[in-house]
């Protein structure tokens, strides 16, 4: 008689699991949040800086990362932090160039994010930094409601009437996209993404399910830019969790050079969360915080009257408990 299965049993590992690691580098370049891209061979379409993980030649996730986003970009990473492990099957149509993994191999993708202080030119092929509005248009308040929301909630409307549960997804649509009244969540950027991807609005959609027919040309520009395999699903994770974490982290502190002007520094956070704030609640805001202080200097460059200098009181975090920066100090 064989032996019984026991409850510890489990199927050998597929080795045809290749693992990859995508990075979404973030800058802040005249007031726009921007991220590096790269255009991959063969493609007309960019992404993100991407490679495989070598278990034998990289001793860490990360510093496989950096070395190839280096190696791709000529460009040296500062602040990171692991972002998530993507595994879906077929996330990755089209199929991301990993070297050796071939069409049938399954891609799981750990993606990074990484914040620079400045969006230097990395004067290397294919490569360039882009403003995520190309992407996500429908994201950047700072203005009021975006035009670009127009096209999307009429386009959501119809996918909605047409399901059998179209009471439940008019009101994810509500909620996401704050229609009828809804208030705008800025963190829900994933949660809007895939909610097009769902109803075959975003380009992506059309390409992996094979779809002949291109979205009308006021919608497409209404829901941004395709990217290549699923980076703009890694791209919308990464600007849901910069967006979030402003709240509870000084992160934006990372985007920001040695001294910098209040005025800068409100106009980073905007160009981050996609809304617009009160200038003097923001600066109340910040001298209860304690996070800056004042250098004794002024910056003349700043097309107006001269403004005064300040720095991130980085000794703070290894002294005490760092907080964000309120977000309910956005206007309405």
């Amino acid at each position: 008689m064989s032996p019984p299965d026991t409850p510890f049993s489990a199927p050998a590992p597929d080795p045809a699991v290749v693992i990859g690691l995508s990075a979404v580098v973030v800058a802040i370049a005249e007031g726009e949040a921007e991220v590096l891209t790269v255009r991959p061979p063969n493609s007309d379409l960019e992404g993100l800086p991407f490679g495989p993980f070598d278990p034998g030649g990289h001793r860490t996730f990360e510093l496989a990362m950096r070395a190839f986003v280096t190696e791709q970009t000529r460009f040296n990473l500062g602040y990171v932090e692991q972002l998530y492990t993507f595994g879906d099957k077929g996330r990755d149509a089209p199929l991301a160039d990993m070297g050796a993994a071939s069409p049938a191999s399954r891609v799981l993708s750990v993606g990074y994010l990484a914040l620079a202080p400045a969006a230097v030119d990395t004067h290397a092929p294919h490569t360039q930094w882009r403003p995520w509005s190309r992407f996500f248009p429908y994201e950047d308040w700072r203005a009021g409601r975006p035009g670009a929301l127009g096209p999307i909630a009429e386009a959501l409307r119809r996918w909605a009437e047409r399901g059998a549960d179209a009471p439940q997804r008019m009101a994810r649509m509500r909620l996401a996209f704050a229609l009828d009244g809804a208030p705008w969540n800025e963190e829900r950027v994933l949660e809007r993404y895939e909610l097009l991807y769902e109803a075959g609005l975003a380009p992506e959609a059309v390409r992996d399910r094979g779809e002949g027919q291109a979205l009308p040309a006021p919608l497409a520009a209404a829901v941004g830019e395709a990217m290549f395999s699923d980076h703009r699903r890694i791209l919308a994770t990464a600007v849901s969790r910069l967006r979030g974490k402003l709240k509870y982290r000084p992160v934006i502190f990372e985007l920001m050079p040695e001294a910098f002007t209040l005025s800068a520094l409100q106009r980073a956070v905007e160009a981050i969360a996609g809304v617009a704030l009160h200038k003097q609640n923001f600066r109340r805001a910040l001298e209860r915080a304690d996070l800056v202080e004042g250098l004794g200097r002024m910056d003349a460059d700043t097309g107006g009257r001269p403004a005064e200098l300040f720095r991130f009181r980085r000794e703070l975090l290894s002294a005490r408990p760092v907080s964000g920066l309120s977000l309910p100090l956005l206007r309405d």
